[in-house]
């Protein structure tokens, strides 16, 4: 009796190179395994956030005093970079004018609302925006964390704001911009102050901040476009609708009495009518709930009359 011949399979042979490449498809095909695989979902604005914004804040007029609790009266730029088609428009400042063509909002705007009198009440409106309201005029503003979000319809008083994390403990580290900025004021105008010793660890020079250091946690920077022409002060010191706003708010360390304050840099760069960056560096104490909260409509107050 003939022996069937024994019939040899050939089995493929896997390479090295080609074996992660199967192990890769073969884990693709059962979606359980490629769900484990796929990268988590980068945090939100809110879950990523260094410091706490959130509260009642009521500003504390330390500085400029007669600039900002009354109105200055007509040419009075005391401390401002005017230029001279901003100091022409000025001089020709109205308040009844205004008033009559329901203008009452021009000293509320972007570029001048942080410095009103009166009191900010910060909250998520959700993960990705941040809204801030001002007693003062009764105005909001919405800071928005998506960098691709983009202004539609008409200028509004306060405008189109983007905002995102800096600092040494902004989550992804931060450029330390904000803490290099705060250094550079030079009184009301221009800059010219030193940098930090250490360049507050994030790029700048040296390492981290120490513990106690007012960058601690990182700020929060805002650039905003898309406004109307307003006033820096009450007195019809304008700026522009090509005007660049950048502020950089942040929370300072708790100090040993329990006050817990925050400082808002804001820096005006108009060169139509301004000569250089106009700097301002406002303060707000913590409240501890809105029991003083009272929005208040869009009003300027005359100036004093002939001394």
């Amino acid at each position: 009796m003939r022996t069937k011949p024994t019939r040899r399979v050939a089995w493929p042979v896997l390479s090295a190179a080609a074996l992660p490449l199967a192990m890769a498809l073969g884990a693709l095909a059962r979606p359980d395994v490629a769900a484990q695989q796929q990268p988590p979902p980068p945090p939100s604005a809110r879950a990523n956030a260094p410091i706490d914004l959130t509260g009642y804040w009521v500003s504390v007029v330390s500085e400029d005093w007669r600039h900002r609790m009354a109105t200055p009266r007509r040419g009075d730029y005391e401390s401002l970079p005017i230029g001279p088609q901003g100091r022409r428009l000025a001089d020709t400042w109205d308040l009844a004018r205004d008033d009559a063509a329901g203008l009452q909002c021009k000293a509320f705007g972007v570029g001048g609302i942080m410095r009103q009198p009166g009191r900010l009440r910060i909250g998520w409106q959700d993960a990705a925006t941040l809204n801030v309201e001002f007693d003062a005029g009764t105005q909001t503003r919405l800071l928005h964390f998506d960098p691709m979000a983009r202004p539609g319809g008409e200028k509004t008083w306060q405008g189109f704001s983007v905002a995102e994390w800096e600092g040494p403990s902004a989550g992804r580290g931060g450029r330390g911009r904000a803490a290099q900025a705060q250094f550079e004021i030079g009184g009301g105008a221009g800059g010219g102050g030193a940098v930090p010793p250490g360049g507050a660890g994030a790029g700048l020079r040296g390492g981290p901040p120490p513990s106690d250091s007012i960058f601690q946690g990182g700020s929060l920077k805002v650039v905003t476009t898309h406004f109307r022409e307003g006033y820096l002060r009450k007195n019809g010191v304008p700026y522009s609708e090509n005007a660049s706003i950048t502020e950089y708010f942040h929370r300072l360390p708790t100090h040993p009495n329990g006050d817990t304050w925050l400082h808002v840099l804001t820096i005006v760069e108009d060169p139509t009518y301004l000569r250089e960056p106009f700097y301002t560096s406002t303060h707000f104490k913590l409240e501890p709930d809105g029991a003083r909260w009272n929005p208040t409509p869009c009003r300027t107050a005359p100036p004093p009359g002939p001394a």
